[in-house]
């Protein structure tokens, strides 16, 4: 019997994972769906640069490898899910609200009480975006970054400033609703109006678009299409 090869879906945070896990493993029923939770934005986090953000997704997957004796060749493909925070709209159109505890996605823009904080985050994480995206392929295996736009919560949950408790709670309802339909999560994701159905490079190109970034978009549905493709070449009988 063929070995499962080994399918990594890289997420920020605990919820990500309660909310993609199961509807993701059903997903690739011939593979086998580990989810790495980075606890974080590794593309945020001080001192990674674009000079770097390469070796530091790969130092993640080399530690999980590693940890659990796999080798390169243990696995299909990394998939890498971020959030966009709105990263890409205007400079102007971030905040001052001296009333904001934090940082607020609404659609004028971010609210924040620290206007040039978030400029300078932004234009880290752009970078840092713009360089693992045009990356296919990191400790040679293939690889892809894919958004939720403004983040997980907004495309999930049509929710952009959830508490830490609605994250918990929406998270677990939709791996419920999901966790036996592979094909509604599978439409849900691609035949929504948030669905980015581009090209891999036009998807991340209509994303950096005015106020798209804190609008409600994904493109991983891309990833979802691909694989069924797949699965459709795999499962054609020969004539």
């Amino acid at each position: 019997m063929t070995r499962k090869k080994i399918v990594l879906v890289i997420v920020e945070g605990v919820s990500d994972d309660t909310a993609l896990g199961i509807a993701l493993a059903n997903f690739y029923d011939k593979d086998t769906v580990y989810i790495q939770i980075m606890h974080g934005d590794i593309t945020t986090k001080r001192g990674n640069s674009p000079q770097n953000i390469v070796s530091k997704v790969g130092n993640v997957i080399s530690q999980f490898a590693k940890s659990n004796h796999y080798t390169a060749r243990d696995f299909k493909q990394i998939i890498h899910i971020v959030d966009t925070d709105g990263v890409y709209i205007p400079d102007d159109k971030v905040i001052k609200d001296l009333e904001c505890q934090g940082i607020l996605y609404e659609t004028d823009g971010i609210h924040t009480t620290d206007t040039q904080g978030v400029i300078n985050r932004n234009k880290q994480k752009r970078d840092n975006l713009y360089r693992l995206r045009s990356c296919t392929n990191i400790w040679r295996v293939p690889y892809r970054v894919y958004y939720m736009s403004c983040n997980l919560d907004h495309v999930l949950h049509d929710k952009r400033n959830s508490t830490e408790k609605e994250k918990e709670n929406d998270a677990y309802a939709f791996a419920k609703k999901y966790k036996d339909n592979p094909e509604g999560f599978v439409e849900f994701l691609c035949e929504s109006e948030f669905s980015v159905k581009e090209e891999f490079k036009a998807s991340w190109e209509y994303i950096e678009k005015e106020m798209n970034s804190i609008e409600r978009y994904t493109n991983l549905c891309i990833c979802l299409e691909e694989e069924n493709k797949i699965k459709e070449l795999l499962f054609t009988p020969m004539v």
